[in-house]
């Protein structure tokens, strides 16, 4: 069909530096059958055009819509070029389609005050490695310090101890390069959006991650994928000129009138007046020291519950209408959330498909849960967190590190309950539901490696807590006709949803209103809550390093190398 056969003028739009406007057309619904590589003919078909006058198209995202079982959908939002930069005025007041003008990602200049040292970063999880990244790309040559070991060390620590091996309170699923995100399943979902968002993305897909992860909706790596994609970055820091230290605890803060000038850690004094604190939630220690070196923290409500594990199969059966669907799409997913009458949220979060319960302890003689899956989902098993939210007027004192305290109370009940032996209390929901001591010899399935302990798991969790969960499983499984509580057990207690403690900082400068150069980032300090958003914490924080501070002087980089 030739383009003047639509009977419209040509309009023709440009940009004020003279290059044409591209546009964005949303909610564009496709059959989940339909290919990616069928998007230029549908997106044409939708416009009625010819698709020879589509220049271009490239996704922003791809969400998919599950209301229907039998006719699930994805829904595309697309940026359009027109050949000339030129659109048919037919469609020129079609809803879905607006002009298109990204807001630009923020390169800030270098500030002018010199360095005379390097910045650290304390932590090389998702904050302090965007952060680090950044820095290094602007020649700041950042120092990281990880307390742990590199994740070529980490991955045969943690098979060891999950075939039974000791604990190492240094180098496990939370420490260690690439923190706690390492091994902890890799969903980049996230709740803001924007350009430092885009940023990020397109950092994990250069270091390893698949392209599709910048627009899909719930992008996942998988934790098979993540110690490689840590290391491309860590390879990357370095050849820009960032230095990592492993086996580097920081054990306290040289602090000389009210600004930084060192850190003391476990390898000697570093000094340096720029300090990204990306600590992670489970530094216990760290909290400790910062609360005895005058550090302002504050409390911090946080979630806490149980992980639920039913037959993956099951959530499969339910989800997807078509077993063709399986094969397309993969293992379902879910997400669900039910409000108790005493209007306290219970929801499922780090829903793992085709995955494992693992451990998550950061202490000898405590025991928590998480869940993790690889990229292919491919084990029997689907479990998510069950969570509800715990204020700070419930943690039973008013000291900062209380939140805390409540987690190590549970955890260390759960680790001595269980046998002293890192093994998972485990229940049916039938009994949970009946506070029902489970049987001695109870044999219940579950994915956890090192092996399990049937225990009543009301006492591993605080009773408003347990309380909720027994309010809300019920209705979650009239939802699902039935289908959710069937078969499922319960293992935990879950409690690194977030961090319980938040350390203070100025919001434009981003540094602690008390302490100088210090800027606390991450889910450690209280300001994300995943993956991505911790990124971006790192992110914005080194940036406000960038507009502050000039660059390295090139000799002190030369003795840097």
């Amino acid at each position: 069909m030739a383009l003047g056969s639509l009977g419209g003028v040509l309009l023709q739009h440009r940009l004020p530096n003279g290059n044409p406007v591209p546009y964005r057309l949303t909610n564009l619904r496709l059959p989940v059958e339909i290919p990616e590589s069928e998007l230029p003919t549908a997106i044409a078909s939708a416009l009625r055009v010819p698709v020879e006058s589509l220049a271009s198209c490239r996704v922003l995202r791809k969400s998919l819509d599950a209301r229907h079982r039998h006719d699930l959908q994805f829904v595309y939002s697309t940026v359009i070029d027109f050949f000339g930069g030129k659109i048919p005025s037919h469609i020129r007041k079609y809803d879905n389609l607006t002009p298109f003008s990204p807001t630009p990602f923020f390169e800030p200049e270098p500030g002018q005050t010199p360095l005379d040292q390097r910045p650290v970063i304390v932590g090389s999880g998702p904050a302090g490695l965007l952060a680090g990244y950044y820095l290094a790309q602007k020649g700041y040559c950042p120092l990281i310090v990880e307390r742990g070991e590199a994740v070529k060390s980490r991955v045969p620590a943690n098979r060891g101890f999950d075939r039974g091996g000791e604990f190492d309170t240094e180098n496990n699923y939370l420490f260690g390069e690439g923190g706690a995100g390492c091994f902890s399943d890799g969903k980049l979902t996230c709740r803001i959006t924007g350009p430092d968002v885009d940023w990020v993305l397109q950092r994990f897909v250069e270091c390893g991650g698949r392209p599709s992860l910048i627009y899909e909706q719930r992008p996942h790596l998988g934790s098979n994928k993540l110690p490689l994609i840590c290391r491309n970055f860590r390879r990357k820091i370095e050849a820009m000129g960032g230095e990592y230290r492993f086996g580097c605890r920081m054990e306290g803060i040289d602090i000389h009138e009210d600004r930084v000038r060192g850190i003391m850690t476990s390898q000697g004094y570093i000094p340096t007046s720029q300090l990204i604190l990306a600590i992670g939630h489970s530094a216990r220690d760290t909290y400790q020291m910062l609360h005895a070196a005058g550090l302002p923290l504050e409390q911090k409500a946080f979630q806490l519950g149980l992980r639920i594990e039913q037959p993956q199969q099951q959530i499969n059966d339910f989800k997807y209408g078509r077993p063709a669907y399986l094969e397309l799409l993969g293992a379902a997913d879910y997400s669900i959330v039910h409000q108790t009458p005493g209007r306290r949220d219970v929801f499922t979060f780090c829903m793992c498909a085709g995955g494992i319960v693992m451990p998550s302890m950061s202490e000898v003689g405590h025991f928590c849960t998480n869940g993790m899956s690889n990229s292919r989902h491919d084990t029997p098993f689907a479990n998510s967190g069950i969570v509800a939210t715990i204020q700070p007027d419930e943690f039973g004192s008013e000291h900062p590190l209380a939140g805390i305290e409540l987690q190590r109370r549970y955890e260390a009940a759960a680790y001595a309950l269980a046998g002293s032996n890192y093994l998972a209390p485990i229940q049916s929901v039938e009994d949970f539901l009946a506070d029902r001591n489970p049987a001695s010899n109870a044999k219940l399935p579950s994915s956890y490696q090192r092996g399990t302990h049937p225990l009543n798991l009301s006492h591993v969790l605080p009773p408003v807590i347990t309380n909720a969960i027994r309010e809300s499983l019920p209705a979650m499984d009239r939802n699902w006709n039935g289908r959710y509580l069937q078969n499922a057990t319960l293992v935990g207690p879950e409690m690194r949803g977030s961090s319980p403690v938040r350390i203070p900082r100025d919001r434009e400068t981003w540094q602690s209103p008390t302490l100088a150069g210090l800027y606390p980032v991450g889910e450690g300090a209280g300001f994300a809550g995943g993956i991505v958003t911790a990124a971006v914490d790192g992110l914005r924080a080194a940036r406000k390093l960038v507009e502050n501070y000039a660059p390295l002087a090139p000799a002190t980089q030369l003795a840097l190398t």
